[in-house]
C-alpha cells in the first residue's frame, strides 16, 4: 500500500514532579517505546487514525505502570473509577464515559460510543453499556495502589493525589501524581484522532469528573490533535485540548499554538502537560509541572520527553 501521508505519533503515560531513580525512567520509556513501536507499525499498516489510537489506549491501560485501566489509583472511598474518551478528527465526533468500574478498558466504551446518538455516559450509564457489550467485570485493583490507598488512609488522606507512576520507592514519597494516558495519531490518510484514559486522581471526593473525557484534556479536528495530562480541574480551568486545536484551526502554528497555551497555563499557576500532532504532521509537547512522560515517532525515529527539564515550556518536530 503506497503511503498517502507520512503517519506520525505521539503517547503520553501521564505528569508529574519526579520519576524516581534510573530505574523507574527506563521502565517507563522501555514500556512507552514498545507502545510506540506497535502502534506506529499498525499505522504504517493502513490502520486508521482512531483504531490506531484505541489500540494505543489499550495498551497503555493494560500496563499496571500507568494511571488508567489495570492499576488505576483508589478514589477516596477504596473503589477505582475510570473516565476515557475518544475524538476522531476527521468526522468531528467525540464520546467518552466517565467514572467506570470493573471494566479492564475504558477506552472500548469510548470507542462503541463513536456511532451512538447519545456519546458521553455517566457511571450508572456506562456500567449498563459494559452489561449491553457483555463485557466481562474486571478488577483493575493491583498491590501497589492498595498499598499506596492503605498509606494514604493512614495519614487521614492528607495527599491531593496518588502517583503519577506505580513504583515500589514511590510509596515512601506519594507525591508524584497526575497519572493518565494518552494517544494523538495521524494515519496515512491524513486524519488526526485523538485518546485519553485515567484513573483519576486518586483519593478524590466519590462522583468528582476528570478532564479526560471532556473536551478540556481531548479534543481533535481535521486540524490537530490533543490529549492532556496533569491536575484535571487545571485543565478544565484553562479547556486546554480545544484552546490549543482552536487555534490552530484559526491558522496559528501548532508550535505557537502550544506556546501561547502553555504560557497562559504557567501564569495561571497550572500543573499540566499536553501532547498534540496537526494535520501537516508537527508534533508537540508541554507541560507546566517538572515532568512529561511522552514519548512519539516523527516517521524516522522514536523520541521521549523523559529528561527533559529545561525552563522551555514546550518541545516540537
Amino acid at each position: 500500500m503506497e503511503l498517502q501521508v507520512q503517519p506520525k505519533l505521539i503517547i503520553h503515560g501521564g505528569a508529574g514532579s519526579s520519576l524516581h531513580g534510573k530505574g523507574g525512567l527506563e521502565a517507563v520509556r522501555r514500556s512507552l517505546h514498545t507502545v510506540i513501536e506497535e502502534i506506529y507499525s499498525l499505522l504504517l499498516s493502513g490502520s486508521t487514525a482512531s483504531e490506531a489510537v484505541v489500540h494505543g489506549c489499550q495498551m497503555l491501560e493494560d500496563n499496571p505502570r500507568f494511571n488508567a485501566g489495570t492499576g488505576s489509583v483508589l478514589q477516596s472511598d477504596g473503589q477505582i473509577r475510570m473516565s476515557a474518551s475518544l475524538m476522531d478528527g476527521a468526522s468531528g465526533r467525540f464520546s467518552g464515559v466517565i467514572n467506570i468500574s470493573r471494566v479492564k478498558n475504558p477506552i472500548d466504551l469510548a470507542q462503541f460510543l463513536q456511532s451512538s446518538p447519545d456519546r458521553v455516559l455517566s457511571d450508572f450509564g456506562s456500567a449498563e453499556l459494559a452489561r449491553e457489550m457483555q463485557i466481562p467485570s474486571y478488577n483493575a485493583l493491583t498491590d501497589l495502589r492498595l498499598q499506596e490507598w492503605i498509606q494514604e488512609r493512614q495519614d487521614n488522606f492528607k495527599s491531593t493525589m496518588a502517583n503519577v507512576v506505580a513504583e515500589p520507592e514511590l510509596l515512601e514519597t506519594s507525591n508524584a501524581g497526575r497519572g493518565t494516558i494518552g494517544v494523538v495519531a495521524l494515519d496515512t490518510y491524513g486524519k488526526l484522532s485523538a485518546g485519553t484514559s485515567t484513573g483519576g486522581k486518586g483519593f478524590e471526593r466519590i462522583g468528582r469528573v476528570s478532564d479526560s473525557a471532556m473536551p478540556a484534556g481531548n479534543y481533535a479536528t481535521s486540524n490537530a490533535g490533543v490529549s492532556c495530562t496533569g491536575i484535571g480541574e487545571d485543565i478544565i480551568d484553562e479547556c486546554l485540548a480545544a484552546r490549543i486545536v482552536v487555534r490552530v484551526t484559526d491558522g496559528m502554528s501548532l508550535k505557537d499554538a502550544m506556546q501561547r497555551s502553555l504560557g497562559e497555563a504557567h501564569q495561571n499557576k497550572r500543573d499540566l502537560g499536553a501532547i498534540a500532532l496537526d494535520a501537516s504532521g508537527a508534533i508537540a509537547w508541554g507541560k507546566t509541572s517538572e515532568i512529561l512522560l511522552a514519548a512519539y515517532h516523527d516517521g524516522e525515529k522514536i523520541g521521549d520527553t523523559l529528561e527533559w527539564n529545561d525552563s522551555e515550556l514546550i518541545g516540537y518536530c
